[in-house]
């Protein structure tokens, strides 16, 4: 398959728009990163998803529509704190699990009796929705499990020769993947993955957020995935990422005795000022390290790194969402120094 390279003209969007309405999948720049989107009520097309990106079958995907009214055709019932969330979220990087109706198939929800919903606002995801008149299922367009794409040019790097199309809309914003909640009363909400929208927002319109288990810790044994994210390995080079937790100082004397060839250390923009080993720094707060994270181990991957020290983020607002990027793309080993 030839895989053709758009712009974001309009000519161009009604292209991408004709390609998801006949069944195919294209590349598309979401405001988070971008997305494999094909027709979320297409079988087969959701299946070839999945085949491209090598994607487990019980892995869910994100259904994104053009207006969150429009949510009530594919689910059985949406409640009113969804509606008062997406008054304040929506268009953005928020995704709501809903009870799905019979128009989502089972192959879009991994099996789920519940679908994602998400209303994007890059204005080139948003029009091609609008244009092709489909739900647009959209996981993030790379290799499963390899770091998310920020860029056209990393799509075409992993999908090139297995999708119709790529859109190139620039950068993407946020530069992590939508916060997804599940609502569990009318005014308590859990997170099952945590992004741009963060438990600080969410607690100005509900009453109690809860941080579900698995954003930090590794799913029991046959445990099911809500959500994303949740169960397998996910956002990792082909570097071994080890994350560090600490202040500098002790950073830097356990990478003094853990310095063989071709390793590198990820560190904070500010650090590289005190720091005399292999680096790459990934921005000097959360939402900068948001942005940079999936780009900077990718390129870590280009110049040849084999392992990878990563100095660990906070925890606190967006900083948690690339904490949780992380511990995944480390396969869960810590090290406190």
């Amino acid at each position: 398959m030839e895989t053709v390279l758009l712009s974001d003209s309009e000519a161009d969007l009604i292209k991408a728009a004709e390609l998801i309405k006949n069944g195919d999948i294209v590349g598309i720049p979401t405001e988070t990163v971008y997305g494999l989107g094909a027709d979320a009520s297409n079988e087969a097309a959701v299946r070839n998803i999945f085949a491209a990106k090598g994607r487990p079958a019980d892995n869910p995907l994100i259904v994104h529509l053009a207006d969150f009214s429009d949510a009530v055709n594919y689910t059985k019932a949406v409640p009113e704190l969804a509606y008062k969330l997406a008054e304040q979220f929506c268009p953005g990087p928020l995704t709501m699990v809903l009870p799905k109706n019979d128009s989502i198939p089972m192959v879009t929800s991994g099996g789920l009796e519940t679908v994602g919903i998400r209303v994007p606002s890059h204005p080139v995801m948003h029009r091609i929705i609008q244009l092709s008149g489909c739900p647009i299922a959209a996981p993030s367009a790379n290799t499963s499990g390899y770091p998310s794409p920020t860029s056209a040019s990393h799509v075409m790097k992993d999908m090139t020769g297995k999708i119709a199309a790529v859109v190139d809309g620039g950068e993407s914003e946020f530069g992590v993947e939508s916060t997804v909640i599940a609502i569990e009363t009318e005014s308590r909400v859990r997170i099952l993955r945590p992004g741009c929208v963060t438990r600080e927002m969410l607690l100005e319109f509900c009453n109690e957020v809860i941080i579900d288990h698995a954003i930090l810790n590794e799913l029991e044994a046959g445990e099911t995935a809500a959500s994303p994210g949740m169960k397998y390995k996910h956002y990792s080079p082909k570097a071994d990422i080890i994350m560090i937790e600490g202040e500098l100082d002790g950073f830097i004397s356990f990478v003094s005795k853990h310095d063989p060839e071709n390793t590198y250390s990820l560190i904070f923009d500010g650090d590289e000022a005190v720091f005399p080993y292999r680096h790459m720094t990934y921005g000097g707060n959360s939402s900068e390290q948001a942005h940079l994270l999936f780009a900077k181990l990718r390129e870590l991957d280009e110049i040849g790194a084999e392992k990878v020290f990563v100095r660990a983020p906070s925890k606190d607002g967006v900083g948690l969402a690339v904490y949780n990027r992380l511990i995944r793309a480390a396969g869960f080993e810590v090290i406190r120094v």
